[in-house]
């Protein structure tokens, strides 16, 4: 079994399981049910508590406060929980809430994402796997991101709010309506501008950018009704990432924050 290097100020609870080669750092609090994965580093003065489940090869650096009892007065004492996948990076002063029971009792954080400082990630938030969240940006009660999602420094998301896969969100841009997956947004309040092309570029073939710049067309600049349009392009497409975009505009319950053509 490797050893682990964790210094003689932290405060670590004999319940706490802890993996091998775990790094934990000076006057670090970690409580009871608290579960933290091979490989893991965690700074200094880092509070991590509650039902928390933290997998392997995560970097959390100094003052995070992790699995604090959700910022949420219907929150009784009930038994609630928080998960964090592998290799993500948690900044400094970034604070994660566990979920409630209205939201089904978890947080749940998948893998290799980047929340940089003071970043809040509230109750009943889903995120998916490589998203990026700037500086200071915050979600708001049971918001979900897909994978690879960007969100800008100092944006704060509404609750309830859905976010599509490869879609980025402006810094500054208050977001109140769901982003589908392959878009851009910005604005306060922030409304799409158009596909996320420098994040497709990097992942996704021509063939498919080019259908969805189409479907993007039809959907958001041809002025016909956009769910009746959804439905159309989705029977019709051969296209997987077309028929994802249609998909998450069918099943949104807040809206799509477009400017219509007049």
């Amino acid at each position: 079994m490797s050893a682990n290097s964790i210094h003689p100020t932290a405060l670590i609870d004999p319940k706490a399981r802890i993996g091998e080669e775990v790094s934990i750092g000076a006057y670090t609090v970690i409580g009871p049910e608290v579960s933290i994965g091979d490989g893991t580093e965690i700074g200094s003065h880092t509070l991590i508590e509650g039902a928390t489940r933290i997998g392997k090869k995560n970097r959390i650096f100094s003052h995070a406060v992790i699995g604090s009892i959700p910022q949420d007065l219907k929150y009784h004492g009930e038994k609630v929980r928080l998960e964090i996948g592998d290799e993500n990076i948690i900044r400094e002063f970034t604070l994660i809430n566990p979920g409630t029971e209205g939201g089904g009792g978890v947080t749940r954080i998948g893998n290799g994402n980047l929340l940089m400082g003071y970043v809040h990630i509230a109750h009943d938030v889903r995120i998916g796997d490589r998203c990026i969240l700037a500086n200071a940006a915050t979600l708001a009660g049971h918001v979900e991101l897909g994978d690879h999602v960007v969100v800008g420094g100092m944006t704060p998301i509404h609750q309830f709010v859905r976010i599509g896969d490869y879609a980025m969100i402006a810094g500054a841009s208050a977001l109140s309506q769901d982003i589908p997956p392959y878009c851009l947004a910005e604005g306060n309040r922030a409304h799409l501008r158009g596909l996320n092309l420098t994040g497709l570029r990097r992942k996704m073939e021509r063939e498919t950018i080019d259908a969805l710049k189409q479907a993007y067309r039809e959907l958001f600049e041809s002025g016909k009704p956009l769910k009746e349009t959804a439905q159309s392009l989705r029977k019709s497409t051969e296209h997987p990432a077309v028929a994802n975009l249609c998909r998450f505009i069918l099943e949104s319950q807040r809206g799509i924050p477009f400017k219509r053509k007049q």
